[in-house]
């Protein structure tokens, strides 16, 4: 069966993944004189029609020449399945540029990749790359645990490459990055990940696609995930070589290394109840991840996430999940089923992340569930919600193999507002209350095949609805939160009858996944209009205070932008800025920002005063400095947020 598809410019959706190894390997064999083509070639070779037959996708370059993938299961794994009809092949640019324009396949071929993937199609931007999740394997317990020892020769070598690819990736900007420095990040990449740098060599790759998707303007790209990227990219072969230097061995240093696969230790006897499903959609998998809480208050996941290769269908796979059966034991229930059910397992695995194994040694059958407002789920909610946020960005620090289930996610008792100008630019944002704190509530995702943005609008027609809800904490300097779920806060019969509330089916047992579940109108319980008190008399509070962190901020993102040569010569109107910070108690901020500058525009000249080439440490460095202080500080300016209660809004 042959299946012709137009790719669009820029978009990699209809073309096979690529091992990243293999793209280094490809791009490698060029000449110089070819390297120099590489990025117009895949610019010209991504408009070109694609036609898939089988597992072989099919580019015709020109009246002559074709050039074919062979990627089984939808990824090319190996140098010699991209094969050119030209003259000039195996050495040509054609198939350099096709590898440039696939996608990146995950980093381990066999690792257990399990972290969700949040709002926006993006890891939050303060948390280091995640993986992708993907569907259970039936693996018994295994112990993959990373050396403990300190760094080896080959690990040293590595980290050096690393580091020194990363740093001119930084100095280059956007823009400079092109194909062939791609290719040396992943072939660095490609060495740590065979020392058993895993954790380094997943951030290197992240680093790729998040470039990729800036050159190319991909309507996924976000400059805080890129910003983000590199700082946890460089902060790893910094701290690896300080490691290295002090010849210190360790947890730190295990830590630091990563793993290669998900470690599973047997949890025993497990009472799961089900909490909630959120879809997951990224720009090669679609699919539903499941939380669950367990008697003592744990909480764990379960995903079903499979590839796609067409964007238009990803949506509908990913809510299409939720109805697939859940993939544990002798369960005969589905994902959406579950969220309001339980299961009673036994011979349980689970990942230091949460992720619940499916080997064949586990049991599982259908029980009954629990409310939200009976144990253990109402424990959840019981956490302060201040003491919850400091969780969720401690929790965001974290490298996803060992970040606690559910630890950036908030549980909070809510009571709308209503959708009022709100911020700077007055735009209308639904507004919550939740214990004196003005919140406003986001969707979780953006994407209009997905029920989140309609069910929003909806409830904002209900100001006054008190919920229970599930959210993920977006990191602001006001309080923000991406809902995910949303429930009845206390049984119907100890509601008012005049107040508005949830109207659900039976079914639903009073919860809604606003991924997955569309409210309708009937949905809500509202009372006559003139009972609704105007929003504008409703208080908001104050603005936080302003603290001119973005002074900083901006100029981290320049030189990740426009990289070294842009920054430098912004260092004149920089000048300003160091004064404000300082004048508004960040001295720290302002010397960093002074030191970044500075670094930007010392360079190594010759005796005629050209620049001449150097390895950007210094420049890396201090940008790193910057980064991170950046990173702490917004963090602290969030936590502090969900600390400022509004006087005279309590619910």
């Amino acid at each position: 069966m042959t299946e012709a598809v137009r790719g669009v410019a820029g978009s990699r959706e209809q073309w096979p993944a690529v091992r990243p190894e293999v793209v280094a390997e490809v791009v490698a064999g060029l000449s110089a004189r070819l390297q120099k083509r590489l990025d117009g070639a895949a610019a010209k070779l991504a408009e070109r029609p694609v036609e898939r037959t089988g597992e072989d996708w099919r580019i015709a370059v020109d009246e002559e020449t074709e050039l074919v993938l062979h990627a089984p299961g939808g990824v090319v794994a190996t140098a010699g399945d991209v094969r050119c009809g030209c003259l000039l092949a195996p050495a040509c640019v054609h198939r350099a540029a096709a590898v440039t324009v696939c996608p990146l396949a995950d980093g381990e071929p066999s690792a257990e990749q399990v972290e969700p993937v949040p709002a926006e199609g993006e890891p939050p931007s303060s948390a280091p790359a995640a993986a992708l999740p993907g569907a259970p394997h039936d693996e018994a317990p295994h112990d993959d645990a990373p050396a403990a020892g300190p760094l080896g020769a080959a690990e040293r070598a590595a980290v050096d490459q690393l580091h020194r690819v990363a740093s001119a990736a930084l100095a280059a900007g956007v823009g400079g990055a092109g194909a062939v420095l791609q290719a040396e990040l992943l072939r660095a990449a490609h060495r740590a990940r065979l020392a058993g740098l895993h954790r380094p060599a997943a951030a290197a790759v992240a680093v790729v696609t998040r470039l990729r998707a800036a050159r190319s303007g991909e309507p996924d790209h976000r400059l805080a995930d890129l910003v983000a990227g590199l700082r946890e990219l460089l902060g790893l072969s910094t701290a690896l070589s300080v490691a290295a230097a002090a010849d210190t061995a360790g947890p730190g240093v295990a830590a630091l290394r990563g793993t290669a696969r998900q470690v599973y230790t047997a949890a025993g006897g497990l009472r799961l109840y089900g909490l909630f499903s959120e879809p997951v959609l990224t720009a090669t998998h679609a699919g539903v991840l499941t939380w669950a809480v367990d008697a003592g208050g744990g909480l764990h996941t379960m995903a079903e996430i499979m590839p796609h290769t067409d964007a238009a269908a990803a949506a509908p796979q990913a809510v299409g999940a939720g109805n697939r059966a859940v993939r544990l034991g002798d369960a005969t229930l589905s994902h959406r089923e579950f969220t309001r059910a339980g299961l009673a397992v036994q011979g349980a695995t689970r990942s230091a992340a949460g992720r619940l194994g499916a080997g064949a040694s586990v049991r599982a059958v259908r029980a009954a569930g629990a409310a939200w407002t009976a144990g253990p789920a109402d424990r959840l909610w019981a956490e302060p919600p201040a003491a919850q946020v400091a969780r969720a960005l401690g929790a965001a620090a974290l490298p996803p193999e060992v970040r606690p289930a559910g630890g950036e996610l908030l549980f909070l008792d809510v009571t709308l507002l209503g959708a009022v100008p709100y911020g700077p630019g007055g735009e209308p944002r639904l507004l919550a209350d939740c214990g004196g704190v003005v919140v406003v509530l986001r969707a979780a995702h953006d994407h209009p095949g997905l029920a989140h943005r309609g069910n929003l609008a909806l409830l904002a027609t209900a100001p006054g609805l008190r919920l229970r809800v599930i959210g993920r904490l977006e990191r602001s300097a006001r309080p923000e939160l991406r809902l995910l779920a949303v429930g009845e806060p206390q049984p119907p019969e100890d509601r008012a009858p005049e107040a508005p509330a949830l109207a659900l089916p039976a079914d639903r047992a009073g919860r809604v996944n606003l991924g997955l579940e569309r409210l309708q109108t009937a949905d809500l319980s509202l009372p006559p209009r003139e009972a609704v008190p105007p929003l504008t008399t409703l208080p908001v509070g104050p603005p936080p205070p302003s603290t001119p962190v973005h002074l900083l901020s901006r100029r981290v993102e320049q030189a990740v932008t426009g990289g070294r040569a842009v920054l430098a010569l912004g260092t004149g109107a920089a000048r300003g800025d160091r004064a404000r910070l300082g004048s508004a108690g960040l001295a720290t901020g302002a010397a960093l920002l002074e030191g970044l500058l500075r670094a930007a525009v010392d360079q190594p000249r010759d005796v005629f005063g050209r620049v001449v080439a150097d390895d950007h440490d210094a420049f890396a460095a201090a940008w790193l400095a910057a980064a991170w202080y950046e990173e702490e500080l917004a963090s602290a300016l969030c936590a502090t947020a969900w600390t400022q209660e509004v006087p005279g809004n309590q619910p």
